[in-house]
């Protein structure tokens, strides 16, 4: 029986109260418990890593890069996919762009009619002009023209490996594995004040997180550097063009079907890029990332996971934006009941349980600073830590905006693509490090030779 602070039982305004605060404090520890995963044992860690060793091409590659007013960016991306250490014979490399975006096509065709003067005849541009016009659509229109074993994406602006498709080949091959989903890393920590944040949540994502998706067979793939058997890809219809976050779905789809997918996170092989150049942009990619969740939950595919423990993971990620949403709200309502009404002293102290929580991760965020920085080589200032602390709140209300947007814009059934710029802030400064330059020699392996190396 839950009695009040004059011994009578509690009413309902303090009964929801305490049950918020316990779900948040819940929520909150899950959450801080994801982002551990990955430390909490040297055999999951090596699991995880990539090959040292390769094994000698074999697999062919469709490259799709899908691309929407990217006039900044996408001349070099196309040079980076091109640099790929792996014979251009195996390697297909779609540009796909909607007819419209004219600015696009023209740097596009400029870069094409360089590749081919020095001989490089692989890369294509596809145009479309059907709608709906967003990236989904793209895909499934090069997914159409692709002629390799395997398709892959990258974005825009990425900056691929030089060895990534080396990576896989050889997890391919000798895992038989028809999906790997590899690493994605922001890269800008200190450009905006919002930014290591947002660098720290694909770190602790890719690096953590993902893992432990693998592991209850649920994973929720990334937007790209993420590789599926072609045949495979046909046989799930291709990407919904309906949905904001088609990789998501699609990767809970596979999960349904209880396909295998390898995850693999090496800080060396990650796939670079850069944080949203204003909080606008941020605030739109996230809205569109939350509403994404919000349709993959409506459509109800995760209902259909074999195991309860794969629906428990899907319904928790899938819900994320609706907590997000009660998280920007229930600190005010707490604050203002703590101060303005009175509250049992039990009560009082629950209420301030998942500000503890996000103090733990705060503390766990500043550890993943220095993780991060140590991992690429990167001398962070003295202030970063400090511009972390003070960011930390501000950004939870950013993020609680951008799924109350979210929300809002389920609700009205606005499914329009607000697309994020990209300036190529990841290409600058102490960024732009030569990892190829960094790498040991590629080895090539028979056949023979893999039990001595496998693993």
């Amino acid at each position: 029986m839950l009695l009040n602070q004059e011994g009578g039982l509690m009413n309902l305004s303090e009964i929801a109260l305490a049950g918020g605060s316990l779900l948040l404090t819940a929520q909150s520890a899950y959450s801080a418990s994801l982002m551990l995963y990955a430390w909490e044992g040297e055999d999951q860690h090596f699991r995880s890593r990539a090959p040292k060793t390769f094994e000698p091409p074999r697999l062919k590659f469709t490259i799709l890069l899908p691309a929407r007013h990217e006039e900044a960016v996408i001349q070099d991306t196309i040079q980076r996919v091109v640099d790929l250490d792996y014979p251009h014979e195996l390697v297909q490399v779609l540009i796909v762009i909607e007819a419209g975006d004219t600015g696009t096509i023209e740097k596009v065709n400029q870069k094409l009619a360089d590749l081919t003067a020095r001989g490089i005849n692989h890369v294509r541009l596809l145009t479309f002009s059907d709608p709906p016009i967003n990236k989904p659509h793209g895909l499934n229109v090069g997914l159409a023209e692709s002629t390799g074993n395997v398709v892959t994406i990258f974005d825009a602006e990425d900056e691929p490996h030089p060895n990534i498709l080396q990576m896989v080949n050889t997890i391919m091959t000798r895992e038989e594995a028809p999906v790997v989903q590899s690493g994605v890393q922001l890269m800008n920590y200190s450009d905006r004040w919002f930014s290591a944040l947002n660098v720290l949540e694909y770190f602790f994502w890719f690096k953590s997180r993902m893992h432990y998706h693998s592991a209850i067979k649920m994973v929720p793939l990334g937007g790209n550097t993420v590789f599926v058997e072609r045949d495979l890809l046909r046989q799930m219809g291709g990407w919904d063009q309906t949905c904001l976050t088609e990789d998501a779905d699609i990767g809970i789809r596979l999960s349904t079907q209880d396909i295998p997918i390898r995850v693999v996170y090496d800080d060396e092989y990650v796939t670079r890029e850069e944080t949203p150049p204003t909080v606008g942009q941020f605030i739109k990619q996230r809205t569109r990332w939350n509403q994404g969740f919000l349709q993959v939950l409506r459509k109800g595919d995760w209902a259909k996971l074999p195991g309860i423990r794969q629906r428990l993971l899907a319904l928790y990620t899938l819900t994320s934006p609706l907590t997000q949403a009660i998280l920007i709200i229930y600190p005010l309502i707490s604050l203002w009941m703590l101060f303005f009404v009175k509250l049992p002293t039990p009560l009082a102290l629950l209420t301030m349980l998942p500000l503890y929580m996000l103090i733990i991760q705060l503390v766990i965020s500043l550890v993943g600073l220095y993780e991060f920085t140590a991992a690429h080589g990167l001398k962070p200032s003295w202030l970063s830590p400090l511009w972390l602390l003070v960011a930390f709140l501000p950004y939870q209300a950013l993020l609680g905006y951008a799924a109350l947007r979210a929300v809002w814009r389920q609700l009205r059934g606005l499914n329009s693509w607000e697309k994020t710029a990209h300036i190529g802030a990841h290409r600058t400064s102490e960024l732009t490090k030569d990892v190829s330059a960094a790498m040991p020699p590629v080895i090539h392996l028979q056949k023979t030779e893999e039990e001595v190396v496998r693993g």
